[in-house]
């Protein structure tokens, strides 16, 4: 949402300049930069769209629009096939000087660490989620059951497990989440190290919110040199063949007035808004390893030195020993047996790898 709501109002922002700076140009304008900024927000969210092409189709189809109106102005329009021969002309004869590649290097720098943040996110929701829908085997169930309410068979309503035996437990039933853990604590290393590279020619924010003022230099230097241009398109597509013209107006100018062109401050950057997130999340980065220790200890087992229940008697201390998190670990586990990883947490960690390496 955060990532549309900057779009849009980059969008807007050079639909403004249009309407404000170039007026005659509005209405043909805006419909090129509301594609470009549909390009842009089919990037970021996955398509497989090339950004030097759509950052070089902008102004490829922008200089018709140009010529039209500054360059070379009339009363009348230019054909159709006329404006298709200034379009395939653009690149060679190069009127915005500079500014498209520019925009290319600035689009590429930020867009494609933006698009990584996205993808890393979704995949940090399919993790959550598939790990919160586990199927938990047989035995596991089995385990939890003599643990929870076998001590109620015997009118013991009000005792707990054993610490050690609840941590064997509850770590057999979780081996396969504590898989997660390496590979989580990578993850959130990774989004931080990303977040915190995204700044500069690598924040979005910045490079959006600033593309109008590239499109407004890209149109001076054009002007600038329009008697030039004007020779160079001449002599490849010919003098201009003209047809009646449309009224131009800003097509645009509904839409702009129920926009509210607010100033940004501070704390709303998108850099800020990351480093709130991050440091959040930072606070879960032990969350699968830990997740059976926290378990036993806030709510499930009794405290050390009170009687406790080790799964057939109450007794003063649990005598069998406690085995660690993961699946290697369980072998020994007196409680519970644990019979391999489970293929969806292989898929998930696999996920994971693969987000990291990108």
């Amino acid at each position: 949402e955060n990532f549309e709501r900057l779009i849009r109002l980059a969008e807007n922002y050079t639909s403004t300049l249009f309407c404000n700076t170039y007026r005659n140009m509005a209405a043909e304008a805006t419909t090129h930069v509301r594609e470009f900024f549909t390009d842009v927000g089919l990037f970021l969210f996955g398509t497989d769209v090339s950004t030097q092409e759509f950052v070089n189709r902008f102004f490829d189809t922008l200089f018709p629009v140009v010529y039209k109106h500054m360059i070379n102005p009339s009363l009348t329009d230019i054909s159709v096939e006329y404006a298709e021969c200034l379009r395939l002309v653009r690149r060679d004869i190069k009127p915005f000087g500079n500014i498209p590649k520019k925009a290319i290097g600035q689009m590429e720098r930020s867009l494609l660490p933006s698009r990584t943040f996205l993808q890393a996110l979704n995949l940090g929701i399919e993790v959550i989620n598939t790990t919160d829908h586990l199927h938990f085997s047989k035995d596991c169930s089995r385990a939890l059951l003599r643990m929870q309410y076998c001590p109620h068979c015997q009118g013991l309503t009000l005792s707990k497990p054993c610490m050690g035996y609840c941590l064997n437990v509850i770590r057999g039933c979780l081996a396969n989440v504590a898989e997660v853990d390496l590979h989580w604590r990578g993850y959130i290393q990774s989004l931080e190290e990303l977040s915190n590279a995204m700044s500069g020619t690598h924040d979005i924010e910045h490079v959006l919110l600033n593309f109008h003022s590239l499109v407004n230099d890209a149109l001076e230097q054009a002007r600038i040199n329009g008697p030039e241009l004007s020779e160079q398109v001449n002599k490849v597509c010919g003098p201009p063949v003209r047809k009646p013209a449309v009224s131009p107006g800003c097509s645009f100018d509904q839409n702009i007035q129920g926009l509210k062109m607010f100033s940004r401050d501070g704390e709303e950057t998108f850099a800020n808004r990351r480093k709130e997130f991050i440091s959040h999340l930072r606070l879960y980065r032990a969350f699968y390893g830990g997740l059976a220790d926290r378990l036993c200890g806030n709510e499930l087992a009794a405290a050390d030195g009170l009687p406790c229940w080790n799964g057939q008697d109450v007794v003063r201390s649990y005598t069998h020993r406690v085995v660690g998190s993961g699946i290697k670990a369980q072998s020994a586990n007196p409680e519970v047996k644990v019979k391999g990883t489970d293929p969806v947490i292989s898929q998930i960690t696999d996920k994971l790898k693969h987000i990291i390496q990108v």
